[in-house]
């Protein structure tokens, strides 16, 4: 079964999640993206619906019929925008709620030896970063590369490149796949953008960009109108990246600071960094490393390709 308009339509008790009153309980749920189950198998699948009320009207929380809106849009689907993006996340122990491997009620030592480390002392829940990984293309996602982070404990998968709105239904996918595995090995998946304050790295949610006339000869100076279009509207994309992102967008820890945008060539402390090798072709892709590790990528990409293509300031 690859075809999600073949399947039926099935519905949930909304009253028990708040997405509907008890006297009128009942949400529709829609399938719009097939996956092969890598947890039974065999011709098992998992099935990413986006949600309505019985009249067929998309509720409050359904953040992709908006999204799906955009990408359809002929504007926006003629200049095919591809997104990779880079889900950082950390694991926690499940009784204490502190980092995986780190010492109960203590700190390990500082940054510097964990980022794409190796070892038992600097390297925190590989098993369970390769079981995600195999399991993803298992199921037919396009993960694209995992690695350690810079804080112990802290790990990142990318999905990508994906065009439109299939960016956000793998991410979907992906973390749901992730809290399985993490549920089996009895750890607890944390999505927070800054889960241990101090001077420690927080979590983002990195998203690359790019778009047919960007990745053409001559695309860096359309990559360069984008970015200045993003900065005039840095408050509204600030605003729908993540709740507590200001608690990780400090300035510090390879971050831009909140209340400012600003972009660089291969800066990692700006609002929007665009790689060497894009400055260097003339073409390619940039980065908005703004969005934190809870942001929707269904309001995110849809967002950057509003902002983008269709917005005129």
């Amino acid at each position: 079964m690859t075809d999600p308009a073949k399947l039926p339509l099935w519905n949930f008790d909304g009253s028990s999640t708040d997405q509907a009153p008890g006297d009128d309980s009942e949400v529709i749920l829609r399938p719009q993206a097939i996956f092969r189950d890598p947890f039974r198998g065999g011709s098992n699948i998992l099935v990413m619906c986006d949600t309505y009320t019985p009249a067929g009207d998309p509720i409050p929380t359904n953040k992709r019929f908006s999204a799906d809106k955009i990408f359809n849009h002929p504007d926006v689907a003629a200049e095919e925008p591809w997104f990779g993006i880079e889900q950082e996340y950390t694991l926690l122990q499940k009784d204490t709620k502190w980092p995986l491997g780190w010492p109960v009620g203590g700190f390990p030592g500082p940054q510097g030896p964990y980022y794409c480390g190796v070892g038992a002392d600097k390297s925190f829940g590989r098993d369970i970063v390769d079981a995600h990984y195999k399991a993803c293309l298992y199921a037919g996602i396009n993960i694209s590369g995992i690695n350690g982070e810079v804080m112990p404990a802290q790990w990142e998968f990318q999905v990508g490149p994906a065009t439109g709105i299939s960016a956000g239904d793998q991410l979907w996918v992906a973390r749901y796949i992730l809290e399985r595995i993490t549920e089996i090995a009895g750890v607890v998946l944390s999505f927070d953008p800054k889960p241990i304050p101090g001077d420690w790295n927080g979590a983002g949610a990195h998203t690359n960009y790019s778009t047919k006339p960007m990745r053409n000869d001559g695309g860096i100076d359309v990559i360069r109108k984008a970015i200045e279009k993003l900065g005039l509207r840095h408050e509204q994309h600030i605003a729908a990246y993540g709740e507590g992102n200001d608690r990780r967008l400090t300035g510090r820890h390879e971050t831009a600071d909140i209340n400012s945008f600003s972009w660089g060539v291969a800066n990692r402390g700006a609002s929007i960094r665009v790689g060497r090798d894009t400055e260097k072709a003339g073409k390619g892709y940039f980065e908005d490393r703004r969005p934190a590790s809870n942001m929707d990528p269904y309001v995110v990409t849809s967002m950057i390709a509003e902002t983008t293509i269709l917005w005129k300031p």
